[in-house]
This record gives C-alpha cells, structure tokens and sequence, in this order.
C-alpha cells in the first residue's frame, strides 16, 4: 500500500468534467484506489463517491492505492490532480 498527500491545482478543482476524467483514469488500473478528504475515504472509482467529497482548488486530499500497479497508478493522479489546467 502507497499514499500520498496532495493539493489540487486543477482550476475548477474535482468537479463535474475533472472528476470524471479522474475516474476515468483511476478505473485503469487494477489497484484498490481511495481518496480520503477530511477524514472521509471514497473509492476513488467511484464519480458518485468522488463527488460527494466536492473537493475545489486549493484543498489537500490524500490518495491511497493498494495492488499490483499501485505506484503507477499513483504517480498518474497525483499527477491528474496536481495540474494547474
């Protein structure tokens, strides 16, 4: 199991567009994948999970993958969502 903390740079942080395509991104991979915000810890393959976080720009999330290509799949998040775009 890896973890990481990070801050989110995109624009309109994991909103609508965004967390779809972060989701997108994280059913790539095989690794259990979760995004923990405040204490709360949602299956981050999840839109519907992803969502009820609401998490805006500016604001740390800690991204936990456990499996096979869990170091790949986080580097690519962490890199998803640390993109000022």
């Amino acid at each position: 199991m890896v973890e990481k903390s990070v801050e989110v740079l995109l624009e309109s942080g994991l909103q609508a567009r965004p967390a779809a395509q972060f989701v997108q991104e994280a059913n790539r991979f095989t690794a259990d994948l979760f995004l923990e915000k405040e204490g709360k810890r949602i299956n981050a393959k999840s839109i519907m999970g992803l969502m009820s976080l609401a998490i805006t720009k500016g604001e740390t999330v800690r991204l936990i993958a456990d499996g096979p290509d869990e170091e790949v799949a986080l580097n690519e998040l962490v890199s998803f969502i640390s993109t000022n775009s």
